[in-house]
């Protein structure tokens, strides 16, 4: 273990952690945006706006981030003339912002179902229950629905927060030189990858711990209830502790 080339390489990689987390935060909430927007087309009535938005879903999910990103730097360059005219070419030939388009239509494709699963998983009661007091659509979306559906798809998104951290990383790959663009620069000029990648994995651990630590407040903030004096996973498992449909079942008897 060459200690001395950890010491020289930890301020470089350091140094790059705001463009990998700039890389990230863009991307997810652009495609956070644009993954409601979709969510709300797969539940739409009109089977063409459902249709474009399985069709969306499907190829983003269904092919590698890496040929994504690949086919946007690469290949927007054989349609320069047809984006020069649109007035485009001007950000597409920019390696950053075709960094942050592909993990934006990529992460929004994902998003977009995690928010579908939170939209259905509301109790129809309470929105019968809106519906009764007068709500138009628009706004028991607005109050009601959507902020069930946040609480729900929180722990999910969180997964997808990570994923696109670590996805970052395949932005290298079209010269942007975030922690894996400069790690691969030293690892090129010392032909030592193995105390390089560490100092960048532990780079991802800490930010993805960071973010854990963030989703997890978040959940505590939206859902009190949900873990004020809740009894740990194993005491349940060893029955020390009595879940509450337990508890209600022995009032009962």
């Amino acid at each position: 273990m060459d200690w001395d080339l950890i010491e020289e390489s930890w301020p470089v990689l350091v140094a790059a952690i705001p463009d990998t987390v700039a890389l990230a935060t863009s991307s997810l909430a652009l495609g956070f945006v644009l993954a409601i927007g979709i969510a709300v087309l797969r539940l739409s009535e009109n089977r063409i706006a459902w249709a474009f938005a399985y069709g969306y879903v499907y190829i983003f999910r269904s092919t590698p981030l890496l040929v994504q990103l690949f086919l946007i730097y690469y290949g927007s360059g054989q349609f320069r003339p047809f984006f020069e005219d649109m007035g485009l070419w001007v950000f597409l030939r920019e390696p950053w912002f075709c960094a942050i388009l592909a993990l934006t239509l990529n992460t929004a494709a994902y998003t977009s179902e995690i928010i579908r699963g939170g939209i259905q998983s509301v109790p129809w009661g309470q929105l019968e229950a809106a519906r009764a007091c007068g709500m138009s659509g628009s706004l028991l979306f607005r109050r009601i629905v959507f902020p069930i559906a946040i609480r729900q798809a929180l722990p999910g998104y969180g997964n997808e927060i990570i994923l696109m951290v670590k996805a970052t990383s395949l932005a290298s790959t079209i010269t942007l030189l975030e922690v894996t663009g400069e790690a691969k620069k030293i690892i090129a000029a010392t032909w030592s990858p193995v105390e390089v990648f560490i100092i960048a994995g532990a780079i991802y651990l800490t930010i993805n711990f960071i973010v854990t630590r963030a989703v997890l407040w978040t959940e505590i903030k939206l859902s009190p209830q949900l873990y004020r004096d809740r009894p740990s996973w194993f005491a349940r498992l060893k029955g020390g502790v009595q879940g509450p449909v337990q508890a209600i079942n022995d009032q009962v008897h």
